[in-house]
């Protein structure tokens, strides 16, 4: 393991960013449909970016899964509140705000906390499939 270089800590934000997208936008997608009445494809469409969700956090640098989705669940937090403040006219209000700020605060703890190899593969990004293969 090596520790966290720009390339790495941007590779990984843009990761982040795009699983938490996923995840809301799925979530709201099947949401509308069950919760709004909106046509059945929402919900359908919805699943099926919530899966492509769950591989994304595969190609993350780090290689501990609960520290990983530690840190995922500050960018959620934060995408969660965008996301219903673009979306559904959502006000974020002062406790919203504290309660995200908290969150990246503990990201930023988590993530780049010193520690025995950085936290980081070396190697860099890159899924192992079935037999081995990246």
């Amino acid at each position: 393991m090596t520790g966290w270089t720009p390339s790495a800590v941007a590779a990984s934000v843009a990761l982040f960013i795009l699983a938490g997208l996923c995840e809301v936008g799925g979530g709201w997608l099947v949401w509308q449909t069950c919760r709004e009445g909106k046509p059945w494809w929402r919900a359908l469409l919805g699943s099926l970016v919530l899966v492509l969700y769950g591989f994304i956090p595969c190609a993350q640098p780090i290689s501990d899964f609960g520290r990983l989705y530690a840190i995922y669940g500050g960018f959620f937090v934060l995408l969660s509140l965008a996301w219903a403040r673009v979306f559904d006219g959502f006000k974020p209000d002062a406790g919203d705000f504290v309660g995200a700020a908290v969150a990246v605060v503990g990201v930023l703890i988590i993530m780049f906390y010193p520690r025995q190899g950085g936290g980081v593969e070396s190697g860099g990004i890159g899924m192992v499939f079935p037999g081995g293969k990246r």
